[in-house]
C-alpha cells in the first residue's frame, strides 16, 4: 500500500482542503461531521483504530507518531505494517468541531 493509493481512496469522500501530497506523507482536511465515513474508509485500509478518540495513546504510538506531531487523547490513530514500512493515519479534530485534519505517513 502506498500513500498515493490511499489518497486515491480518500478522493471518493468529501475533502475540505488538500494540503500536502508526497510520496511518504499526505495531509488534508475533512468535515468532522463526516468522521464516520472516514473511519470506515481507514478501517478498510488499515484495520480497526489502534487508538480510538477518547483513549490515552500507548508510549509506542507516541514514539511512532512523534515526527508528525504525535497523537493525543482526542485523536484517532490507525496503523498497519507493510513491506515498505508502517503506515499511520491520524485524525486531528479542530477546536471549532467543524473540521478535522488527516495526516497519513509512511514510517520506515
Amino acid at each position: 500500500m502506498t500513500i498515493k493509493e490511499i489518497f486515491e481512496k480518500c478522493k471518493t469522500l468529501n475533502i475540505y482542503e488538500e494540503r500536502t501530497m508526497q510520496e511518504d506523507y499526505l495531509e488534508l482536511v475533512f468535515y468532522t461531521k463526516e468522521t464516520g465515513q472516514w473511519d470506515k474508509l481507514f478501517t478498510a485500509i488499515l484495520g480497526e483504530a489502534a487508538k480510538p478518540a477518547g483513549k490515552k495513546p500507548a508510549p509506542a504510538d507516541l514514539t511512532l507518531t512523534k515526527e508528525y506531531g504525535g497523537v493525543y487523547d482526542n485523536q484517532t490513530l490507525y496503523k498497519k505494517k507493510f513491506d515498505n514500512g508502517t503506515i499511520v493515519a491520524m485524525f486531528w479534530p479542530w477546536q471549532d468541531a467543524v473540521r478535522t485534519t488527516l495526516k497519513v505517513a509512511l514510517v520506515k
